[in-house]
């Protein structure tokens, strides 16, 4: 037992000197789940960091744009992106994985509004206010941007006033506290806020979801997608299941693991880019 013990520590002041030993790996993060929740973050961090053996450190902004910079410029060496800024930008990224949510890679954008709004659908919106969560976003923002242009209005004339919160919790708390009267929010986010603050969820009411739609992808430069430490992030997220570590954060962030994933999964919302410039 004794010799056991040895044997294990020994095996992780390894690995650890091994993750001293390796350049430290930039990740950065967009608001494509509860980012502000510290625990959320440091699990991922852990988890990842055990799976690459080297250390690893989550860059997180407030703008999609911000971190879709920062991968293009290579300050950070992938980033978990949505479908959204990654076409607008495919000939220059490329994709390491996709989380799998409720069985599959893909997810819906949710039109909320107050718990007793009489409103049925998007139609019933016109001329209210109206909560976006980033410009870049496919689920706050490009879902229903493309189906106002799609009945041949715009956002900018059809609501009386849109915002931005730049962050898709803050949409559900932006309808919640009646600072606006609808909001366009992610509903992966939605759905996991009902899990652990169903006391805001249930201030709200969704009355129209889209399509299924590709989840939001893990990224990196279309140039490094085959060096040594992005494929040692992509082994460390499809066998995130594997580890004690793994596990705990795929529980917290509510998703079932990452698997490959395609250009073809994002074909609907590059359906809808067109449909917006259209």
């Amino acid at each position: 037992m004794k010799r056991r013990a040895l044997l294990a520590g020994a095996l992780a002041a390894g690995l650890a000197g091994r993750a001293r030993a390796e350049p430290v790996f930039r990740m950065g993060l967009t608001p494509v789940f509860l980012d502000n929740d510290a625990a959320v973050v440091d699990g991922l961090r852990e988890a990842l960091s055990r799976g690459m053996g080297r250390q690893i450190e989550l860059v997180q902004r407030r703008t999609y744009q911000e971190i879709t910079g920062l991968l293009l410029e290579r300050s950070v060496d992938a980033a978990w992106l949505c479908g959204y800024p990654y076409l607008q930008h495919a000939d220059a990224l490329g994709l390491v994985a996709v989380p799998s949510w409720r069985g599959g890679p893909r997810y819906q954008s949710y039109l909320i509004v107050a718990a007793d709004d009489p409103a049925t659908g998007l139609p019933d919106l016109r001329g209210g206010t109206h909560a976006f969560s980033d410009p870049d976003s496919n689920s706050g923002y490009l879902v229903t941007a493309s189906d106002l242009r799609r009945a041949g209005e715009r956002a900018e004339t059809f609501f009386s006033r849109a915002i931005f919160t730049y962050g898709h919790r803050n949409v559900v708390r932006a309808v919640a506290d009646g600072l606006v009267r609808s909001g366009s929010v992610d509903g992966y986010v939605w759905e996991s806020l009902a899990t652990i603050e169903p006391a805001l969820t249930a201030r709200t009411r969704v009355i129209a979801r889209s399509e299924w739609l590709g989840f939001p992808p893990i990224c990196a430069r279309r140039d490094s997608t085959g060096s040594e430490p992005v494929l040692a992030l992509r082994r460390a997220l499809l066998g995130m299941g594997d580890t004690p570590e793994g596990r705990q954060a795929l529980a917290a962030l509510q998703i079932d693991g990452f698997q490959p994933a395609s250009d073809a999964l994002f074909d609907g919302i590059a359906t809808r880019m067109r449909d917006l410039e259209a």
